[in-house]
């Protein structure tokens, strides 16, 4: 049976040549059954967006709408700005951040850069765009003297005279006309920087509040300009220029 033994060792070799082929090949493992019957084994990347991918999104993104809508009512104010009467501190067509925070008494001061409703119809009769928002720089507090004498002189603060070359608009007077206003309680006293262009506090005495802005009617205090992109820059309130200003008005 020579013959027989012969042919067997044949076939062994063949079975082992064909095993050692399919090792290059293909797997001997079984194959899988298909996966997506399985969520358990479904590859993440080829499904849809679950429920809870969609909350991990809209949560988030909620959040900082939400945020936002809390700074934009309670923290900042955005205007733009119609008039020149602010020049060149602040110039026409200009983006203004106010701080809605810095309202109350004790955190204004003089020379700060306010945004107020129009308090006693100063807008009649102008282009407001519509808007009765005004910005001027506050010049006087309650309780102070604000005065001048017209024809170059400085303005005058409970007696003392302001330099305010650093922010009126070159070329610009103080004031052109002379003045003198008490400041009640509750009220400011404002000006505009360019003082040729403003109508301001010194031009409403007859407006029932003796051309006074109520404290109640104040936005916010500026803070920045932010449009266009070369105009950025902080509104700087100077309030160094009131450093020398008492507290109480000289008799």
């Amino acid at each position: 049976m020579a013959g027989d033994d012969t042919r067997s060792d044949e076939r062994r070799e063949a079975d082992s040549h064909i095993i050692e082929v399919a090792d290059y090949g293909v797997s001997p493992e079984p194959r899988p059954r298909n996966i997506l019957s399985n969520p358990e084994h479904a590859d993440p990347e080829s499904q849809g967006y679950t429920f809870r991918d969609l909350l991990s999104f809209v949560i988030p993104f909620t959040v900082f709408v939400l945020v936002l809508v809390l700074l934009r009512v309670f923290v900042i104010g955005v205007y733009e700005i119609p008039s020149g009467s602010m020049e060149d501190t602040i110039q026409i067509g200009d983006r203004l951040v106010t701080n809605r925070l810095a309202r109350p008494m004790n955190k204004l001061k003089r020379g700060d850069v306010i945004v107020f409703k129009d308090p006693a119809h100063w807008l009649a009769g102008t282009d407001n765009h519509g808007s009765d928002d005004l910005i001027k720089r506050l010049i006087g507090m309650p309780g102070d003297v604000v005065a001048c004498k017209g024809n170059g002189s400085p303005v005058t603060v409970n007696g003392v005279a302001i330099d305010e070359t650093v922010y009126i608009k070159p070329g610009t007077e103080p004031s052109n006309f002379a003045f003198k206003t008490k400041v009640s309680a509750g009220n400011v006293f404002v000006m505009g920087d360019n003082r040729a262009n403003s109508a301001d506090s010194r031009y409403h005495a007859d407006d029932g509040n003796g051309g006074l802005v109520p404290m109640s009617d104040i936005s916010g205090v500026a803070m920045l300009t932010i449009w266009p992109f070369s105009h950025f820059k902080v509104v700087k309130s100077y309030r160094d220029v009131f450093a020398a200003v008492p507290g109480v008005p000289k008799s």
